[in-house]
């Protein structure tokens, strides 16, 4: 008797669990985003909605379920200007004590006296980058991008969008209440939320709450050097446990300058400088998104979709950080992949310029990391500069910020098969162009080749 109803029970848990297979549901959600009047921080505005309400629609899913969101909005590059400058920063969702009507809900990091903590942070800011810290506590760095690097510890961060950090805080202070502070850091010339979002790091236990939070003493929006100073400080581990696999030697030299630039309409019909739409490039050529998406296009060789030769150098060389003048203005329109063996030793030194607002650009590259052998000021120089390529322990990332007029050189193996975006991780630039696509070849093998489709996926669509 006992047997059988141990049968009965593996059929009824067999039987469970193919329903739970057999009930996976593929699931299709529209998301359109439109402008409507919402209240926040004691102001009425009109704000992007998602199906009309904020916040948006619930995705319900069971698992096993795949879900497909089709996110639409045209509005914001409609007019061809800049697009609004936020409101507010947020921690954990929540904006902090420093705006109207915010501080009933700000984040609080509860921690215990004499306990380190593992604070796992991503810049998720769209459009700028961000100084970091805690007041009176020290913050020890110790991965970014997943990425271990030598220990940093140091009283901020600089953090751009996209990029993550690993740090440990120690809750080493007298038990009370300290802010955790982030501010923008812009060097441009452009506008930006020039506001700053707090956090609360609260000590767990009986004290009387201080009358006034410490606040952290944090660099000042625009200064370059701090940002440079916290970046350059950056080294992998290069031990025998966490080898470093940077290349001393390469077989593909690529060189790519980064723009803002303007895109002329006609009657100067735009919001942009002179009537024109702002734009963005890299390599002079602004990158005009498909309709059917490249990876596809690329796996099935569908024709007309984008061109494979996206260049590997400037139009023509000038000098990209002096003054230079209006010819460089205007880019060229297209949908040009860079196309690259499987295996190849790759360098991309990429070059900030002068053209249109000159700025720290963060380049982020999909599908790999790569080693930040050099950085530098100005022009490249090609004969002088690589002579001071840290090849030794350079850190592993992948996202890089481009300095403002200044250059930047990064390494890595074209082992990953595929299509690859490559842009810059400030999002009004992504969407003004400044982007291409890196298709890496198939190796000789089923393992070093693409992947094909997943079943559940639908099919292409060419409309």
């Amino acid at each position: 008797m006992e047997i059988i109803l141990r049968f009965l029970v593996l059929i009824f848990l067999l039987n469970a669990s193919l329903r739970c297979i057999a009930q996976a549901k593929v699931l299709h959600y529209d998301f359109v985003l439109k402008e409507a009047k919402f209240t926040k921080l004691c102001s009425t505005k009109s704000i992007l909605t998602v199906n009309g309400t904020f916040p948006g629609p619930t995705i319900r899913v069971n698992k096993g379920d795949t879900a497909f969101v089709t996110a639409i909005i045209d509005e914001a590059l409609a007019t061809g200007g800049d697009p609004n400058i936020s409101d507010a920063f947020t921690v954990n969702g929540q904006p902090g004590d420093l705006y109207n009507c915010s501080s009933a809900t700000t984040y609080r990091l509860k921690v215990d006296s004499g306990k380190t903590y593992l604070l796992r942070m991503i810049n998720s800011i769209m459009n700028e980058e961000q100084f970091f810290g805690i007041a009176k506590h020290k913050l020890k760095l110790v991965a970014t991008d997943a990425s271990y690097t030598k220990q940093i510890t140091t009283d901020y961060l600089m953090i751009s969008p996209g990029q993550t950090m690993d740090v440990l805080l120690t809750a080493n202070q007298s038990p009370s209440r300290y802010y955790i502070v982030s501010t923008p850091f812009a060097d441009s010339i452009v506008p930006f939320d020039n506001t700053t979002t707090t956090a609360i790091l609260q000590y767990n236990g009986n004290y009387k709450p201080p009358s006034s939070i410490p606040f952290p003493t944090l660099p000042t929006y625009n200064n370059s050097t701090a940002a440079e100073n916290f970046t350059k400080r950056l080294r992998s581990l290069a031990s025998k446990a966490h080898p470093d696999n940077a290349l001393r030697s390469i077989t593909r030299s690529i060189f790519i300058t980064v723009s803002v630039n303007q895109i002329y309409c006609p009657n100067a019909s735009c919001s942009g400088p002179y009537g024109n739409k702002l734009g963005a490039s890299l390599n002079n050529i602004s990158f005009q998104t498909p309709t059917i998406d490249i990876l596809q296009a690329y796996y099935r060789n569908l024709p007309n979709v984008y061109l494979g030769n996206f260049p590997t150098r400037p139009p023509y060389y000038f000098n990209f950080t002096g003054d230079v003048g209006n010819n460089t203005i205007y880019p060229s329109l297209g949908t040009k992949a860079l196309i690259v063996n499987y295996n190849d030793a790759i360098e991309i030194v990429y070059q900030g310029t002068n053209v249109g607002a000159a700025e720290n650009h963060p380049m982020h590259l999909h599908g790999y990391s790569f080693y930040v052998v050099g950085t530098g000021s100005g022009n490249f120089n090609s004969k002088t500069d690589p002579k001071s390529y840290n090849l030794i322990d350079p850190p592993e990332v992948n996202t890089v910020g481009v300095p403002k007029n200044g250059w930047v050189t990064i390494r890595f193996i074209a082992d990953n098969p595929g299509v690859w975006f490559m842009h810059c991780h400030l999002e009004r630039h992504a969407s003004w162009g400044m982007n291409t696509v890196l298709i890496v070849k198939n190796g000789r093998t089923n393992a070093t080749s693409i992947r094909p489709p997943p079943k559940y996926m639908p099919p292409y669509s060419k409309s």
